[in-house]
C-alpha cells in the first residue's frame, strides 16, 4: 500500500483499485491539527459513520466497500473504500444557528445567500434546513462560506442542485433518527464524490461529532450556547486558553482530552443504542 493523502484527521492508502481510509486519534479545529491525540475518537468516527452510512443507503450511495478487508493493525478505524473524482466544496446543512452560521446571520440576517427571518439567536432551530456550503480550504488555511451559485459555477446549477438536495435529505434523515434517541443534530458537514459511472456518492465521514454539532436534546435552550457532545469543547477550551487560531497549535491537556473522549463516547452510545466497547 502507498499513502497517497494526509488529512488533518485521515489517511489515505492506495491498494490495487481501492482506497484505504484510516481515521487517526487527530483532532483539528479552526482548520489547525492540535499536537495532541484523542484516544478511540479514529474508531469512534469510523464505527459511528459505519452505522451511518448503512442506515443512509436508501438515500445515497456510499464509498463503502468494507469495513473488514482492512489491514489488521487498522482494524476498528480503517475502511475500505472506492476511488471517488471529489467536489471541491464542503456541503453543509444547518438546521440551527451556530459557529459561523450564527455569525453570518448576525451580520447580515443571512447565511450563504439564504435569507433568514429576524429575531434569530444562538441555538434557535431554523424555520427549514437550509444549505450553507464552505470552500474546502487546504491544511492551515481556513473554509469560508459560500453561496448556491458559486457552487453552480464550480460543478454546474444541475450538479449543485443535486448536492443540495442529497445534502438536506441526509441531514433531515439524520436529524430526526438522532432526535428520537435524545440528540440534537444542529448542523452537519457532507462530503460528496462522483464515482465513474456518473453516479454522485457519498465519502468521508457522515453525521459524527467532528463533521456535526450534536447536542443534548433535553438540555436545548435558545438564545445561549449549547452543551456540547462533539469537538466544540475542545474549540471553546483553546480559545479560552488565548490561542489565535494559527499554527501552532496548544498541547490539550489531559483533563480536557478525557472530557473530550467522553463526549464521542456519549454521542456514539446515545445515537446508536450501543455500549462503547
Amino acid at each position: 500500500m502507498k499513502l497517497v493523502h494526509s488529512g488533518k484527521v485521515r489517511d489515505l492508502y492506495a491498494d490495487g483499485d481501492d482506497l484505504i481510509m484510516v481515521a487517526s486519534d487527530r483532532i483539528s479545529v479552526y482548520d489547525v491539527v492540535l499536537p495532541t491525540p484523542i484516544p478511540d475518537k479514529g474508531a469512534i468516527l469510523t464505527q459511528l459513520s459505519l452505522w451511518w452510512f448503512e442506515r443512509l443507503a436508501g438515500l445515497v450511495p456510499s464509498h463503502v466497500i468494507s469495513a473488514t478487508r482492512v489491514p489488521a493493525q487498522w482494524a476498528g478505524r480503517a475502511i475500505r473504500v472506492r476511488r471517488l473524482d471529489m467536489f471541491g466544496v464542503e456541503c453543509i446543512a444547518r438546521g440551527y444557528l451556530a459557529g459561523h452560521g450564527l455569525q453570518s446571520y448576525q451580520a447580515t440576517g443571512s447565511v450563504s445567500g439564504v435569507p433568514l427571518p429576524a429575531g434569530l439567536t444562538d441555538g434557535s432551530r431554523l424555520p427549514e434546513p437550509v444549505f450553507t456550503p464552505t470552500t474546502k480550504a487546504p491544511a492551515g488555511q481556513h473554509d469560508e462560506l459560500i453561496d448556491f451559485d458559486d457552487v453552480a459555477g464550480q460543478v454546474g446549477a444541475p450538479t449543485a442542485g443535486r448536492l443540495r438536495e442529497l445534502t438536506l435529505a441526509v441531514y433531515q434523515a439524520g436529524h430526526q433518527a438522532a432526535l428520537e434517541r435524545g440528540v440534537i443534530i444542529a448542523d452537519t458537514k457532507l462530503e460528496f464524490g462522483r464515482a465513474p459511472d456518473g453516479t454522485i456518492v457519498l465519502a468521508d465521514e457522515v453525521l459524527t461529532p467532528d463533521s456535526s454539532r450534536f447536542w443534548p436534546a433535553e438540555q436545548w435552550h435558545p438564545g445561549q450556547p449549547q452543551p456540547s457532545m462533539d469537538k466544540q469543547f475542545v474549540r471553546d477550551w483553546s480559545l479560552a486558553t488565548g490561542w489565535d487560531k494559527r499554527p501552532p497549535a496548544p498541547e490539550i491537556p489531559p483533563d480536557v482530552v478525557a472530557a473530550t473522549r467522553l463526549r464521542y463516547i456519549e454521542a456514539y452510545e446515545r445515537i446508536t443504542g450501543d455500549a462503547w466497547r
